[in-house]
């Protein structure tokens, strides 16, 4: 199966929202943890149901300074607009605890989407953390890509400047932008690791 058998159980953990960390951080070459979520509608969405597809997850918190840099200037969107136009799933992920900064329910979540222009296939909702930890997520934003043979090939930051000031957006380099263009071309992710900036993950423990 192109997601490991072995990590059923797993599955059914981050399914249930059971706080408990899943397993070591995710290592680039290894086959990407499955999990399942629900997103700003209710639907149950599973990461091993885009087999075949190039996967972006992004770590949100609409009230982090770093994210808003993204968002404001719209390059994050620009960013998943041109990633679907690829062909790839982009999976927005907040992990942010209730009463933490961010934290949404669903139907904040749809108003954000719908004022923000936000172009993720999903929003999803980790209010206990499950995945977050799983996958170490430390900062909002955090950037994985998972090819389509669910090899997690990507891991860190969006790009190259690691401040909250919307001008440095210009000179950077976007790391997503680029890896993606090189999985499209059949060659391997030159950059697989960056450090990830942004503000911290406000897990509830």
């Amino acid at each position: 199966m192109f997601y490991k058998s072995a990590i059923t159980s797993i599955t059914t953990v981050a399914a249930i929202g059971m706080a408990m960390p899943l397993a070591a951080a995710q290592k680039n070459g290894a086959i990407a943890q499955d999990f399942k979520l629900t997103d700003m509608h209710g639907k149950t969405v599973q990461l091993s149901s885009f087999r075949g597809k190039t996967v972006v997850i992004e770590w949100h918190n609409p009230g982090c300074p770093f994210v808003m840099k993204h968002y404001d200037s719209g390059n994050m969107q620009a960013t998943q607009t041109a990633a679907r136009k690829q062909g790839a799933i982009w999976l927005t992920i907040n992990s942010g605890a209730a009463g933490k900064q961010g934290h949404m329910k669903g139907p904040e979540a749809q108003k954000l989407v719908k004022e923000q222009g936000l172009n993720a296939d999903h929003y999803l909702l980790d209010v206990k953390g499950v995945v977050g930890k799983a996958y170490a997520a430390k900062t909002t934003p955090h950037m994985y890509i998972v090819d389509g043979s669910g090899t997690l090939v990507y891991q860190g930051g969006i790009d190259d400047k690691p401040t909250a000031n919307k001008a440095d957006i210009k000179g950077a380099r976007n790391h997503v932008a680029a890896a993606l263009k090189e999985i499209k071309a059949g060659k391997s992710v030159s950059i697989a690791q960056s450090r990830p900036y942004g503000c911290s993950v406000k897990y509830g423990s």
